[in-house]
């Protein structure tokens, strides 16, 4: 059998994919791919000692070292029973076994813990192993490769096995080996002692258990690897990405296309009052430092503390991403619907959201890069995840900063956002202070998660004391689809009416003593299931709200090398954007179009078109 246990989908396609190789290898279908977690009785599959077993384990290592939680069963019982002396050594003498281990080196310590410790305790029941364990490292961008090359090595041991017999011959040499004797055959050197409690980590990707991500540098002489691998750049594409030099990306916001046709702006629109059909959405790093659950790409981006990558140059990227936008804006002409006066618009950016997908500030050039979109009047909307307090605080100044707010606990930020760094609530603190000392605007993104974070409102209040943020974004989780990437469904996603109950609690607690609020609810975007909540003491004047941004005035003053503030650039918000207004957040100059579902064993309607 080929056994995975998965948290996003990727042991399970290795596992598919070696049991393919090991089936065609020996001609026949009798291996079989079988989830870890479906194992409820270990001791029956494995500790039968009348049938000889081969198994191949592909294990991710989830949060904390461990294996992902449907199959922490099956490790409970492989740990236990390595230690009882019930068991004994020999316990699965029967057993042939390889173990390739799926992590990131980013976690430290915890790097591949689960395949370390299930290699380990294999072996010291008295399994037989068929080849080295292989920690693939998703950090190297080469654990497509270690896979591969493991893979094959595992199929040629098995092939030669059964050919000739030889498992008997293995476990003697490895004795010869261990009481000091010479063992010279290759597929028997591969095989690791039977007491290796104690093993430090080790990448085997050859047999001088050199880490193939080094194997990888000493080949390109030392140099610093493109962040954007094949494998990447392939699924990126597929998601309707255009790929920017070795470490960026632009996409077309549906938004753009919608206000393109005249049928409405995002929230942005009804908050900040940006023109969607105007706005480009680009990010200089694909890479990030969470895994966030519900990431909207399904962590199909790579991972990373640091910036490890070759980097490219911040002009170059900003020329490259306003290219590849206009060019997507221009293939719009001709699709139903689209006005040509906006199409004439959308062909020059006035906004930039970089926002995309992966952690921009990550880019070690980022100030360049937000001074180049500022030198083309492009105003500039960056959310960061709240892991890198010092890149914010060295931030030039933004039009719009984001903090990514997605938990008020330690432990919901680390269920949620699943973070490398071993310190992310410190980071997280440190970040949410930073704002502190901003003179623009500044933003907490709170992304709502029910069943995960709704119950933490007063939590939630006692974090804007950190950084005194001018607003407050609610927004519901969006729902990406089913993937083995992410558990959540359309359960976790929270109605409109359930993200303004939060907002609204979060103004209670935020009044002082004799009951003023110090956030007001100020708008609403319904369609995007997202509220804005903006400090009274500037942003409310004389009874009317002002989110609004005035864009030139921010571009003068940006250009002006003068300190200035939010207020300098601030304008009033249109009634219609108001919380509360009829219009619930849409723009009465633009048409809405109503999509009607035809449901079985109902009449299919007409669309209805509503001005």
């Amino acid at each position: 059998m080929v056994v995975y246990a998965t948290r996003t989908g990727t042991s399970k396609r290795f596992a598919r994919a070696c049991a393919e190789a090991l089936n065609a290898a020996s001609g026949s279908s009798s291996y079989e791919v079988v989830d870890l977690s479906t194992i409820d009785d270990p001791e029956a599959v494995f500790g039968d000692s009348t049938h000889a077993v081969t198994a191949v384990f592909v294990v991710s290592t989830h949060d904390g070292g461990e294996v992902p939680t449907p199959s922490a069963w099956f490790a409970r019982w492989a740990r236990e029973s390595a230690y009882d002396e019930r068991t004994g050594w020999m316990y699965l003498k029967h057993v042939k076994y390889g173990v390739f281990g799926c992590g990131n080196k980013e976690y430290g310590d915890d790097f591949n813990r689960a395949g370390r410790e299930l290699d380990a305790q294999l072996a010291r029941m008295g399994a037989e192993r068929l080849a080295r364990r292989c920690d693939g490292d998703e950090a190297s961008g080469r654990m497509e490769a270690q896979f591969e090359e493991w893979s094959a090595k595992l199929v040629r041991r098995i092939a030669s096995v059964k050919e000739s017999s030889a498992s008997a011959y293995a476990k003697d040499a490895v004795m010869t080996e261990l009481q000091g004797g010479s063992v010279e055959d290759d597929s028997v050197a591969a095989y690791a002692s039977d007491d290796e409690d104690d093993e430090a980590p080790s990448v085997a990707g050859s047999e001088d258990d050199q880490d193939m991500e080094d194997i990888g540098e000493s080949e390109n002489n030392g140099e610093k690897k493109e962040m954007v691998t094949d494998a990447l750049r392939g699924a990126l594409t597929k998601q309707g990405y255009k790929i920017l030099g070795s470490h960026s990306g632009v996409k077309l916001c549906r938004w753009t296309k919608a206000m393109l046709r005249g049928r409405g702006g995002c929230y942005k629109h009804t908050f900040y009052g940006i023109e969607s059909h105007r706005c480009m959405e680009t990010t200089p790093s694909l890479a990030c430092a969470n895994k966030c659950t519900f990431c909207w790409r399904h962590h199909t981006n790579p991972v990373g503390t640091t910036w490890r990558w070759q980097m490219d140059d911040p002009l170059e990227l900003v020329e490259a991403a306003v290219s590849e936008h206009c060019k997507m804006v221009k293939q719009m002409k001709g699709v139903p619907g689209v006005l040509p006066e906006k199409l004439e618009e959308g062909m020059n950016p006035r906004h930039c959201a970089l926002s995309l997908v992966g952690e921009p500030i990550m880019y070690p050039e980022i100030g360049k890069f937000v001074g180049e979109l500022h030198s083309r009047k492009i105003s500039t909307f960056l959310v960061t995840n709240a892991q890198f307090p010092e890149a914010i605080t060295n931030l030039p100044p933004i039009t719009q900063l984001y903090v990514s707010v997605d938990a008020a606990t330690p432990e919901t930020l680390k269920a949620i956002d699943r973070p490398l760094f071993a310190d992310y609530w410190d980071r997280f603190i440190d970040s949410l202070k930073s704002l502190k000392d901003k003179q623009q605007r500044t933003v907490y993104r709170l992304t709502l998660v029910s069943g995960w974070n709704m119950e933490e409102v007063a939590a939630y209040a006692k974090l804007v004391d950190l950084g005194k943020p001018d607003f407050i974004e609610i927004k519901g989780v969006t729902y990406c689809g089913s993937s083995d990437a992410s558990s959540l469904t359309m359960k976790n996603v929270p109605y409109h009416k359930d993200v303004c109950e939060f907002g609204e609690a979060i103004v209670k607690l935020r009044r002082d003593e004799n009951g003023e609020e110090e956030y007001g609810l100020a708008c609403e975007h319904a369609h995007s299931c997202c509220i804005l909540l903006a400090r009274t003491d500037r942003y409310k004047i004389d009874g009317e709200w002002y989110t609004w941004i005035d864009y030139d005035k921010f571009q003068n003053l940006v250009a002006s090398g003068e300190k200035f503030s939010a207020l300098d650039y601030i304008e009033r918000t249109p009634s219609w954007a108001t919380y509360g207004a009829e219009e619930a957040g849409f723009d009465p100059d633009q048409t809405r179009h109503r999509k009607v579902r035809n449901h079985p064993g109902k009449l299919a309607p007409e669309v209805e078109v509503v001005a």
